[in-house]
């Protein structure tokens, strides 16, 4: 059983809350971890003063100013190689990564749906809403998978559902996916910190506790 706190880093574009909910977590004592750095994908981003106000260094890599992803992984991919970390938690991050390939099976992503529905390219935050309420399914959801190297794909680690109510608007639901999100990542990084997440072609088995 792991007794050192898992070393984070957290990609964010936005507001930082998915960010803030780990840093809750990690002082309740609930999440044995420890976000080491961040990163900002936009100079504007909520998230930074976030961070910096929980004293955590962020990195700011504005991605408007890079040709290509390739280019704007690169840069990341320096700043990681000095400063490795146990996983890398995707939290709003919108924009593709291509993380080195000894991370590959260390690279977390949340998604406001249940993947393989209303994901992939363009679909994130009231993207994601809106396209649910239009279409009329009944349930939508929250999953957390690996991530690859392509838009909102890699094995499913964990996946809720919850209804689509029938007076929800996209900011009604927007709220219910979130508290959703705010249980699922930091219960699928335990899970990763414990050792009991193992990969089998497009599955995840999530294997007992030991001793259970």
């Amino acid at each position: 059983m792991r007794t050192e706190p898992i070393r984070l880093a957290v990609f964010f574009s936005g507001g930082g809350s998915t960010l803030q909910n780990l840093l809750d977590h990690i002082a309740s004592g609930s999440l044995n971890a420890r976000v080491e750095w961040t990163l900002s994908s936009r100079v504007d981003a909520v998230g930074i003063e976030k961070s910096r106000r929980a004293g955590i260094p962020c990195l700011v890599l504005p991605r408007k100013e890079f040709t290509s992803h390739e280019e704007f992984s690169q840069a990341i991919n320096l700043h990681l190689e000095r400063h490795p970390v146990d996983l890398i938690v995707l939290a709003g991050f919108m924009c593709l990564y291509r993380f080195p390939p000894d991370y590959n099976g260390r690279v977390l992503n949340i998604h406001p749906a249940l993947i393989p529905s209303f994901c992939g390219k363009g679909m994130y935050g009231h993207h994601v809403h809106e396209a649910v309420i239009e279409s009329g399914v009944k349930l939508t959801g929250a999953t957390v998978h690996f991530a690859d190297n392509e838009y909102d794909r890699g094995p499913i680690i964990l996946q809720e559902a919850l209804p689509v109510l029938d007076e929800d608007t996209p900011e009604t639901l927007a709220e219910r996916v979130q508290a959703l999100e705010r249980e699922l990542y930091p219960k699928a990084i335990r899970l990763f910190a414990e050792g009991r997440l193992r990969v089998e072609g497009r599955r995840v088995r999530i294997l007992p506790e030991e001793g259970s």
